[in-house]
């Protein structure tokens, strides 16, 4: 392991691209307080593999990707690293460790100050998304390569969703005040890829606290476009997703023999 006014959306030329390295940033500082007591949410055994392990397979599977850095606790990168060390990963993808920051947004940061500069595009993915398959993050590339900006996975809602004026005391009813067209939503999920200069500097713009990075490149009046994600590509954050993740690993190895 290797140590003002919004503009009109505008696309960069794709042959710029076509040939530039891709490295992902994994942002693992959290501690994931919604799944319980216990180890950070990152290292929560999965299959009895940590999350953390999962997700950064998944990134490395794809021969796009050369690098992936992962970004630590800030007490927490020796351990990280040995934790790397331990599985079996990848030999044609690089991997770093680096310690994070108080914040996901700063964590991501992080770990693109650590990125060397040959890399020109820029994926990040959560940990906690360890199921993702390899055609969603060939899309996502594939898609940075052919001039967007940025790009993110999605998929179509199941559910009607409403917007609501949230209640003043958790548990109070809260009035509907409008039922957006479901046909124009979409769940996000990552990886979500950048094209690095683009990234860097919404990183160094924007200051709000966003939900994700693609948030980001919008406040900065770039255009963000959506490629399919995948069902298994969900985000494991309460214990009942933790049960959903073993099934769908199970099946897998099941399926598949990995």
């Amino acid at each position: 392991m290797s140590d003002e006014s919004r503009p009109s959306p505008t696309r960069q030329a794709p042959d710029t691209r076509a040939n530039t390295p891709t490295a992902v940033v994994i942002p693992a500082a959290g501690r994931g307080v919604r799944l319980g007591p216990g180890a950070p949410k990152a290292l929560r055994a999965l299959g009895g593999t940590p999350m953390l392990i999962h997700a950064v397979r998944a990134m490395a599977a794809s021969r796009g990707v050369s690098l992936v850095v992962v970004v630590a606790p800030p007490d927490g990168a020796d351990e990280v690293k040995s934790l790397l060390d331990a599985h079996a990963l990848p030999e044609r993808t690089d991997f770093l460790v680096v310690p994070g920051g108080s914040t996901r947004q700063e964590s991501v940061r992080l770990g693109l100050d650590a990125l060397p500069p040959e890399y020109g595009i820029v994926l990040v993915h959560d940990a906690a998304r360890p199921l993702v398959p390899v055609d969603t993050v060939d899309a996502v590339i594939d898609a940075v390569r052919e001039g967007a900006p940025a790009v993110v996975p999605a998929v179509p809602l199941a559910d009607t969703v409403k917007q609501v004026e949230p209640a003043g005391t958790p548990g109070e009813p809260e009035p509907v005040v409008a039922t957006p067209e479901r046909a124009r939503l979409r769940a996000v999920q990552t990886p979500q890829g950048f094209d690095r200069a683009t990234l860097v500097r919404a990183h160094g713009t924007v200051t709000d606290d966003v939900t994700d990075d693609a948030s980001m490149v919008e406040q900065l009046g770039l255009e963000v476009v959506v490629v399919p994600g995948h069902e298994e590509a969900f985000k494991v954050t309460r214990p009942l997703d933790l049960v959903l993740a073993e099934a769908v690993l199970a099946r897998r190895r099941l399926n598949d023999g990995f």
